[in-house]
């Protein structure tokens, strides 16, 4: 796939079950926090909810959602300067380009449109995102071992940033 057959447009309701799909696959769920069917259903409306704020991209293939980014803004004004995110890509477009780009249209949307100053992410040790976000000028400013424990096992998560 070429990035130029990819779209980029903001997300809508109607993409809902594609990123409750992706997420409920296994090789995807290990890297987000919900555990169980009922914390995904609420990790996906939290998600959701910033598409009211214009604040969520999807990339499309073919006219079919195959990714999405969404930027969780902060509500309070001392800290509206930056912001968490979250990216997701639908397992069958992964090493594709569709995460590229749809990080580079998150930060110029972070930065043209919110104006944020800042953006963050929480993901876990040996996640692949770090190599992708690492070449977008992301670093690494913290690490907590220990933080995540799933079937007796513990993964730490790594902090990373990126000023924009």
């Amino acid at each position: 796939m070429d990035s130029d057959d990819i779209d980029i447009r903001y997300t809508s309701l109607d993409d809902m079950p594609y990123l409750r799909q992706w997420l409920k696959t296994k090789d995807i769920l290990h890297w987000y926090p919900p555990s169980d069917d009922e914390e995904l259903e609420n990790f996906v409306r939290v998600w959701m909810g910033f598409t009211r704020f214009s604040a969520s991209l999807s990339a499309t293939y073919k006219g079919t959602p195959v990714g999405m980014a969404t930027l969780y803004l902060m509500p309070y004004r001392k800290v509206a300067h930056q912001c968490m995110f979250q990216i997701v890509v639908d397992p069958e477009y992964q090493r594709e380009g569709v995460g590229r780009t749809l990080m580079k249209n998150l930060k110029h949307l972070a930065k043209s449109y919110f104006r944020l100053e800042l953006m963050h992410v929480e993901i876990l040790d040996e996640s692949p995102l770090i190599d992708l976000l690492k070449s977008l000028d992301f670093e690494e400013f913290a690490r907590q071992e220990k933080y995540v424990k799933e079937n007796g096992v513990y993964f730490p998560r790594i902090l990373m940033e990126c000023e924009l």
